[in-house]
């Protein structure tokens, strides 16, 4: 593997990469249930915040709170800035520090594709992946979720993003703090290949949540919110025991198990409402 210092340059990839940012919107099918989860006067998190794409989608939830994008990489945070410049996100703070367990120093790891252009959207700490035939790294400073907290004299933490390739563990180790106080509700992209860069598993990143009274949902665009039976890869919305008010809205549907979901999908289910919290009434599951 070529390893490369980090140096950044304009070229035609980058312009590529800023033109995607700026005009086209990811994940435009949570934008009801972040708009749900999320309320206008809220404090959100986005860690990893990449070029953007969620960014904007909470800036535009939280009309009256404030989004904080923690993004160490030089490469993607001069897209991330231009795109919170050009659609004018006053709400929207950019943080060029990265999040783990502990403050300090450490190497980002960005991946360079065939062309040479960065495969920046998989940049990560820890030892970098084999997979690439090269990369580029740069030296970033690391802090910790609770130290953010309390440097930006935060009263609230309601919601918070992490896609960190891996190193989602050990934001939640140095966020024990933040969530013991703050129960914020969280939205994680898990990977068991990542997490083994920081020497940290699926069950033990499942484990850590469960011990603090989160508990574990699946998207789904005919269920919305679908609760898992165990560890998996895949984007996570976790939300603390007794937060109420996430799961009886009207507009988020929990489905206790996939084969409900299933179910749902299939037409043998339907929504119910029962005292203004939405259900599912099942007509037929096969075993």
């Amino acid at each position: 593997m070529q390893v490369y210092p980090y140096r950044w340059r304009l070229s035609g990839s980058f312009l590529a990469h800023l033109v995607k940012a700026t005009t086209q919107q990811h994940h435009r099918a949570l934008a009801p249930l972040i708009a749900q989860l999320v309320p206008p006067g809220a404090v959100v998190f986005d860690v990893g915040a990449h070029a953007g794409q969620y960014t904007k989608l909470f800036a535009r939830a939280v009309r009256h709170g404030r989004v904080y994008a923690f993004e160490p990489g030089s490469y993607a945070r001069s897209i991330l800035r231009a795109v919170v410049w050009l659609h004018r996100l006053s709400n929207v703070a950019v943080l060029p520090v990265a999040l783990g367990s502990e403050a300090g120093l450490d190497t980002l790891n960005i991946p360079l594709k065939g062309g040479g252009s960065f495969g920046f959207g998989l940049s990560h700490l820890g030892a970098p992946s084999a997979r690439w035939h090269a990369i580029a790294q740069e030296i970033v400073v690391l802090t910790t979720i609770d130290m953010a907290v309390g440097t930006l004299g935060l009263d609230r933490l309601d919601f918070m993003k992490a896609d960190i390739e891996g190193w989602e563990l050990r934001l939640l180790h140095g966020a024990e703090g933040t969530l013991e106080r703050f129960r914020p509700r969280l939205l994680l992209e898990l990977s068991g290949t990542a997490l083994a860069r920081a020497g940290d598993s699926l069950d033990e990143a499942f484990a850590f949540l469960a011990a603090r009274g989160y508990r574990a949902y699946r998207f789904e665009s005919k269920a919305n919110l679908v609760s898992i039976r165990g560890p998996a890869d895949g984007d996570f919305w976790f939300i603390p025991d007794g937060d109420s008010a996430a799961l009886a809205t009207t507009d988020i549907s929990v489905v206790s198990s996939s084969r409900e979901a299933q179910a749902c999908a299939s037409g043998t289910a339907e929504v119910v409402d029962r005292k203004g919290v939405r259900g599912w009434r099942i007509f037929s599951v096969s075993a």
